[in-house]
């Protein structure tokens, strides 16, 4: 079955490739385009869902074809591509209403989190697909207004304002990004860039203690992929998710601001470096004992074993 249609538009052909290559294994329908020019003839004839563009291109860059996608829909979902995210480009592409980016070289993780993202952002802005969203106690509802009432008036508040609501409510949801929106004269669409770029911000709920890998370069290099199938397959979550029993939460991020540990994973508020299968296991199992025996158990494993 055929997922959300996507266009690629990057005029380096083994991005194009990569990205077709990941995507479509999950069900995903994707095209690529080999810049601006040739993208927005696509785009002209419809039927995307998404558009993935790199920034810097020749003849018709990335932000003057996000401009054009502006102008003839506000519900095609735009995610970014780029070597070079800049806080600059980064606030100039929010602006125009970009849902995220994909940092380049990106990994196979962090472009299916970044995507499935962007489709839940599509979903929720068509009528056709609206959906009942979820909603939370009245006291937090309370809670929540009071803040907004409270950074109403002061310029630059978002991040703040998004601190308190997870505060409260544990998680930014759709739900709460709209009352945030409404409340402080803000674009949903720009709300939910700031959320997706920090990785302190959260869209799901997590458990008793969230459980942070680095995807980024210096980490992928050094076998962080390891360590988090490893996790996965110990705690029976992916990334994104949380345990049946609201103990762990698995979360991928870019960069956690420590590439000469790599490979790196936080729990909380600890950070560990030099990360590998084996070792992850042992520090989770500090959180619940039971991590360890579950993985011990498994066909073939030796937790006891030596690392190279």
């Amino acid at each position: 079955m055929s997922g959300p249609r996507i266009l690629i538009v990057d005029d380096e052909p083994v991005v194009i490739k990569s990205a077709e290559r990941v995507l479509k294994s999950e069900g995903y329908d994707v095209e690529g385009a080999a810049g601006g020019r040739e993208a927005i003839l696509k785009l002209e004839k419809g039927g995307y869902d998404l558009v993935f563009t790199d920034l810097k291109m020749p003849e018709v860059d990335g932000l003057t074809l996000i401009k054009w996608i502006r102008k003839s829909s506000t519900v095609i979902g735009i995610v970014i591509i780029t070597g070079y995210p800049s806080q600059d480009t980064i606030k100039d592409a929010l602006e125009l209403g970009i849902i995220d980016y994909v940092p380049k070289p990106f990994t196979p993780s962090v472009l299916l989190d970044v995507t499935a993202r962007a489709v839940e952002w599509t979903q929720g802005r068509k009528p056709r697909e609206e959906k009942a969203h979820e909603e939370f106690p009245p006291a937090m509802a309370a809670e929540l207004d009071r803040v907004i009432e409270h950074y109403r008036k002061i310029p630059g508040s978002l991040i703040p304002v998004l601190q308190r609501a997870q505060e409260i409510v544990g998680y930014l949801p759709p739900v709460v990004q709209k009352r945030i929106s409404k409340g402080l004269n803000i674009p949903e669409a720009e709300i939910h860039g700031v959320v997706s770029f920090y990785s302190f911000f959260t869209m799901k709920p997590r458990g008793d203690h969230n459980i942070r890998v680095c995807l980024g370069t210096a980490c992928y290099v050094k076998g962080i992929e390891g360590v988090v199938s490893k996790i996965r397959d110990t705690l029976k979550i992916d990334i994104g998710e949380t345990t049946e029993d609201r103990k762990f939460s698995l979360e991928g991020v870019r960069c956690l601001g420590a590439c000469g540990l790599a490979p790196v994973m936080v729990i909380d508020q600890e950070t560990f470096g030099a990360m590998s299968p084996r070792k992850a296991l042992e520090i989770i199992s500090r959180y619940d004992s039971t991590v360890v025996a579950a993985a011990a158990a498994e066909p073939g494993a030796d937790l006891a074993e030596k690392e190279s």
